[in-house]
């Protein structure tokens, strides 16, 4: 039975640990079906996705650990996620999610090399079975942009509605050369995110974590009540 939409959408967590039970092709269809629903601008739909499991996720997984291991200085994001510098309220959150997560899994303050062996987990989308990467033409603006965020939530709370769950990664845009060229994608093209697809591992550690919410009278003001 399908969960409700406020089940589904208040259980979506970015999960660190998934199992190795497959995701069929066409469970993977259906998501990407619902989530096409999600509005846009004149109706642009801008998404382009790839979808990758057995032998090629295997290819771009480890292509892109090998960039990570032995050559992560000569790589870069195509685009800034966050601002040279964060306002206190943002890196505080940033800071803690980042503090209790290593915690979790018994990483110190310094330990670089455990910190770079956890990060690179990212790009074998912490074991999931199915990679989703996503793509947008370069032609587009900022409201297109806008307009994905909310097809990449489809796509989760989605997920969620079948007992799947996932992790969107913005990690995987640093080596979007390397991405592009394992995956044909075209120069005209640019990298939004990936993201794990998946069954969790519940007896993971790290998927123990949740992370804060801001109350509703922290970010929203009511007039005319």
């Amino acid at each position: 039975m399908q969960m409700t939409v406020d089940a589904a959408i208040t259980s979506r967590r970015s999960l660190r640990a998934f199992l190795p039970k497959p995701v069929a092709r066409e469970v993977v269809e259906h998501i990407l079906h619902v989530a096409a629903r999600a509005p846009s601008g004149n109706n642009t739909q801008p998404w382009k996705v790839r979808v990758v499991t057995g032998a090629v996720r295997e290819k771009l997984c480890q292509a892109v650990l090998h960039a990570h291991n032995t050559q992560a200085d000569q790589h870069e994001y195509s685009y800034k996620y966050y601002p040279d510098t964060l306002p206190d309220t943002y890196l505080a959150r940033r800071r803690k999610i980042g503090w209790d997560l290593y915690g979790l899994l018994g990483i110190k303050k310094g330990e670089r090399d455990k910190t770079h062996i956890q990060h690179g987990r990212n790009y074998l989308f912490f074991d999931a079975p199915v990679g989703l990467i996503f793509t947008i033409d370069k032609a587009l603006s900022q409201g297109s942009w806008l307009d994905y965020g909310m097809f990449l939530q489809n796509i989760m709370v989605a997920a969620r509605g079948l007992d799947l769950d996932t992790c969107p990664q913005a990690a995987w845009v640093k080596y979007h050369r390397v991405v592009c060229d394992v995956l044909n994608i075209p120069g005209t093209e640019e990298m939004v995110c990936g993201m794990a697809l998946g069954y969790a591992d519940e007896a993971a550690i790290e998927n123990t974590l949740v992370t804060e919410r801001e109350p509703v009278s922290g970010f929203a003001t009511f007039k005319g009540f």
